[in-house]
């Protein structure tokens, strides 16, 4: 099975005065066949307005986020601790149950 790893920006919290984004609150999901998997997490930063990269907040895109957050976050890492979840549901290594 292909497994397909999916980043969701679930929302952003942001300076009132200059709208700043300060916390981003992020899942990495995984999806193979049926089974499924995620990791989720926040991320954290100062921004700058008088910055030279400094992004409006009307003006972000997912892109810009996941760029920001793959900074200070090993998307690599992430990933593979989601596909680890995902070949665990996969291959159990143990089983619930009684036998009556």
């Amino acid at each position: 099975m292909t497994l397909r790893h999916a980043w969701i920006i679930e929302n952003l919290e942001r300076n009132a005065v200059d709208g700043g984004v300060i916390l981003a609150h992020w899942i990495c999901e995984g999806i193979s066949g049926d089974a499924n998997a995620s990791v989720s997490g926040t991320t954290e930063w100062t921004p700058d307005e008088g910055a030279s990269d400094f992004i409006a907040f009307d003006n972000l895109t997912q892109a810009d986020v996941l760029g920001w957050i793959w900074k200070t976050v090993v998307r690599e890492d992430v990933q593979a601790s989601v596909t680890e979840k995902i070949n665990a549901a996969l291959n159990p290594t143990t089983i619930i149950g009684v036998p009556w």
